[in-house]
């Protein structure tokens, strides 16, 4: 199973992260954002964040924690390229993600992510999990 793609949106991105259960969607969410953002794999897992969020669905979730990812990417002027969420019952959420400073002269600069659109977000379980979100350029 691959772990996420993406897909054409008028001026933005979509992606469509999976997984075998909702924690691994998110991760690979996690990671399909900042490739759009930079290449992950020169992206050295330096530095720890941990952050909660409740929210009152699986989509209201999966909104927060990717609008989440980008305040931290803002705000700390940090990439990412791991990602460890856990997803309880009750929908809080606990996430731990590792990256480094933005160094443009190592990291590629690919897009800039303006911000996570509720546009067509969606979390689908099927045998797995599949998770689709559009973000602005």
């Amino acid at each position: 199973m691959k772990s996420y793609e993406y897909f054409e949106a008028t001026a933005d991105v979509g992606i469509r992260a999976y997984g075998k259960n909702l924690n691994e969607a998110f991760e690979n969410a996690g990671l399909a954002i900042f490739n759009i953002i930079s290449d992950t794999s020169t992206i050295d897992a330096l530095n720890e964040i941990e952050f909660e969020i409740t929210s009152e669905d699986e989509v209201s979730l999966l909104y927060d924690y990717l609008e989440e990812l980008l305040f931290y990417h803002e705000t700390e002027f940090m990439l990412f390229s791991e990602f460890h969420v856990e997803v309880d019952d009750n929908l809080h959420l606990n996430a731990k993600i590792k990256g480094e400073e933005i160094d443009w002269e190592k990291h590629e600069r690919k897009n800039e992510i303006k911000a996570i659109t509720f546009h067509k977000m969606d979390v689908k379980k099927t045998d797995g999990v599949e998770l689709q979100a559009i973000v602005d350029l």
